[in-house]
């Protein structure tokens, strides 16, 4: 299977049909779906019918080197989750630019590996896929993920408030746009 980009730990590749069992377990995890979407789980049957179909049809319709990858875990070749770098597409984000996303199994949090990949996805987005300014939002109360952006190198740019079809716990907090461009980028890495 082809790298994508890799990380000391992580392998990012294409998805196949072959990952539908390890998706349906990513996103049937409540933990993991807390602060996505509705806040629920995701059925086994939506990820097989509907997620990972529109995944790989991604690498298709969308411009080259875009799309969601699955992050492999180098040492055990386990799946660890997915990272994705796409046109800014997600609700508020009206800034436009190229939009990064990741999502761990809740077995590997607190070791590093969101703020790892998500650190080569920049890379490969300002260094390979000509991005000039990159997004993310989460929701405000999601802690976590706001800490993992922050790490990256992505600041905060706004809160902002939404409609949603059903409340999800925090929600009245509002969501939050976190960019980075690539001036602030090549700024940064120069440092290191």
């Amino acid at each position: 299977m082809a790298t994508w980009t890799e990380t000391p730990r992580l392998r990012l590749r294409r998805f196949t049909p072959a990952d539908a069992g390890v998706l349906a377990d990513l996103h049937g995890d409540p933990e993991v779906m807390r602060f996505v979407d509705d806040g629920r789980p995701v059925s086994r049957e939506v990820v097989e019918g509907t997620t990972l179909p529109g995944f790989l049809a991604e690498y298709r319709d969308l411009p080259a080197g875009l799309g969601c990858f699955a992050a492999v875990n180098s040492a055990t070749d386990q799946f660890a989750g997915w990272f994705s770098v796409r046109p800014a597409t997600s609700r508020g984000l009206e800034g436009g630019g190229t939009e990064v996303g990741y999502r761990l199994l809740s077995a590997v949090w607190g070791r590093g590996f969101a703020t790892e990949g998500l650190q080569a996805v920049l890379g490969k987005a300002f260094a390979e896929l000509g991005a000039e300014r990159v997004v993310a939002t989460t929701m405000t109360v999601n802690t976590r993920s706001r800490r993992v952006l922050e790490k990256a190198g992505l600041v905060l740019v706004r809160t902002f408030f939404l409609e949603w079809p059903e409340y999800l716990e925090g929600a009245e907090h509002g969501d939050v746009e976190y960019a980075l461009s690539r001036e602030e980028w090549v700024s940064s890495t120069a440092r290191h």
